[in-house]
């Protein structure tokens, strides 16, 4: 039996509702079913969002804690947890039309809900300021990079723009604070192959083959050396663009980003987020021809690496 379409459901707190699938299973009712299928959430925590009407059923109806399972349907609940960090710096929107919307994202904010991240995030915080149901980012940052991150407006638009990426036509500038080599000599291209590592599964590392990662780095000034390294600023120019490419390819040139907590060394995950040290890594600017008004677009970020005095 098919299910029927996805409801349009309200942001609750900027916070899309997520769907889920009930498949055939041997679970009585709803709440054993959300206990087991998404334990990170407790089964008291499951009980108390189904009394107060948080979860919905394929009519947009909500549930109680004793509503039986039924197969074959969707279910609707927003994502919310109880001890989400508060990030205290400003998302900015520098430009709104009815396809496209482009942002300034501080470090340390996440693009879109993941981990112990669902309100504060660049996502949820667009959504709550404009009210656009269907925002969806076009390209992702790192949550502790900052700067420019583009969003589509409208489904029927979010492909064209996804292709620019996809085919490379998008003009991206970087800028970083990096270690400083005097034996390497400025500009320099990198074309090196880069895939995740085996074991830390945050990392990416350098292998042999095929280059699958395209840079070009630029000397901006040297900083100077301080007591913990010799530093210089850097423009970074990259074609492709896979997971931590500029900040695993910098590495890869013994010149490690000022404040990177992955790379060269996986640090652990803090309990406690320590703002004083941002990484120095900036989406400073983008360009590229605009699919639908066909106009070449250009946008450069507002934000300021805070740089390492």
């Amino acid at each position: 039996m098919a299910r029927p379409p996805k409801l349009a459901l309200p942001l609750r707190d900027g916070v899309a509702a997520s769907a889920l699938a009930c498949p055939p299973g041997p679970w009585s009712r709803v709440l054993d079913f959300l206990a087991d299928r998404l334990p990170l959430v407790t089964r008291d925590d499951w009980s108390q969002r189904l009394s107060q009407g948080d979860v919905l059923d394929e009519q947009g109806l909500a549930l109680t804690p004793d509503a039986p399972y039924r197969a074959h349907r969707r279910l609707y609940y927003w994502r919310w947890l109880p001890h989400e960090p508060e990030i205290p710096f400003p998302s900015r929107i520098l430009h709104l039309d009815d396809h496209l919307l482009v942002a300034d994202k501080p470090h340390f904010l996440p693009v879109t809900p993941k981990g112990r991240y669902a309100r504060e995030t660049l996502l949820a915080r667009l959504r709550r300021e404009t009210g656009l149901t269907e925002l969806s980012p076009i390209h992702r940052l790192d949550r502790e990079t900052a700067g420019l991150t583009l969003f589509s407006v409208r489904p029927d638009s979010r492909d064209a723009y996804q292709r620019l990426f996809r085919d490379r036509a998008v003009e991206k500038v970087y800028e970083a604070v990096a270690g400083w080599r005097e034996e390497l000599s400025w500009p320099l291209t990198l074309a090196t192959r880069l895939e995740e590592h085996p074991v830390d599964f945050m990392q990416m590392r350098t292998v042999d083959g095929e280059p699958n990662a395209f840079t070009e780095i630029r000397l901006i000034e040297r900083l100077g050396p301080r007591a913990d390294g010799d530093w210089a600023r850097y423009e970074l120019r990259p074609e492709t663009g896979l997971k931590h490419q500029l900040r695993a390819q910098m590495c890869s040139l013994g010149l490690p980003l000022w404040g990177d907590r992955i790379y060269p060394v996986l640090m652990p995950v803090e309990d406690t987020l320590d703002f004083s040290r941002p990484l120095q890594l900036l989406a400073r600017e983008i360009g590229f021809v605009d699919p639908v008004s066909g106009l070449a677009r250009r946008f450069e970020s507002q934000c300021r690496l805070s740089g390492i005095d």
